[in-house]
């Protein structure tokens, strides 16, 4: 039975992945990088930051300084934001109110930082109908490693083979899996490829879907 659905952010809950993506190819070019394209934004989704920096200096050479990079890319982001503001995504309200219907407890884990994290959940008004919410930042290594769920877990005393996890990205998915919780995709940018969907539980088209998919699984009383 699944007792508990835990939401990645970014991408799932607010739009604003392309907001980054955006960002993350501007502040490249300024800083010279001027074949650093949207595949390799896309590689950057809610990963650990260490693993990230490495990666880039792989494709890019030593000269990659990824994390002056990305308080550039911080910037952008902020104003984008502020041109064009927070938007959900669909099917949110519809999710959480199932949720807090069936007592079915809902947890966030994402790779934002915390305090940036509450802020957003607090704007686009949902912050309050989370039993917890927690960010990579509060454990040793970020996404795809494990540790945010697993977190995630504890924080709401549920196994993970219990819980659903929603995510957008392969790094948020290979977290879930390797946590033991049910990876749910809901694609954003880029749908499930070969690698990643042998690691789904499912593929939900909006965050709505995700009650038919529990009821149709027969994980819940209905």
């Amino acid at each position: 039975m699944i007792k508990a659905v835990i939401f990645d952010m970014d991408g799932v809950l607010i739009d604003t992945e392309k907001h980054y993506n955006a960002a993350w190819c501007e502040a490249a070019h300024r800083a010279g990088f001027e074949n650093f394209a949207r595949e390799h934004a896309l590689m950057l989704r809610s990963c650990d930051p260490t693993l990230a920096s490495e990666m880039m200096k792989d494709i890019f050479g030593a000269g990659f300084d990824y994390y002056a990079i990305r308080e550039v890319r911080r910037g952008l982001v902020a104003e984008r934001l502020e041109k064009y503001g927070l938007e959900k995504k669909p099917g949110i309200d519809e999710i959480l109110a199932f949720l807090h219907e069936r007592k079915i407890k809902a947890a966030v884990a994402t790779a934002t930082p915390i305090e940036l994290t509450l802020q957003h959940l607090e704007q686009i008004g949902v912050k309050d109908q989370f039993d917890r919410i927690v960010s990579a930042k509060q454990v040793a290594h970020g996404k795809p490693a494990p540790d945010v769920y697993l977190y995630a877990c504890g924080q709401i005393g549920e196994d993970p083979a219990d819980c659903i996890a929603v995510e957008d990205s392969p790094n948020g998915i290979r977290s879930a899996y390797a946590a033991g919780c049910r990876p749910v995709m809901v694609p954003d940018l880029t749908q499930p490829d070969e690698e990643i969907r042998p690691l789904l539980y499912a593929v939900a088209d909006t965050l709505a879907d995700i009650k038919e998919l529990l009821i149709s699984k027969s994980d819940i009383e209905h």
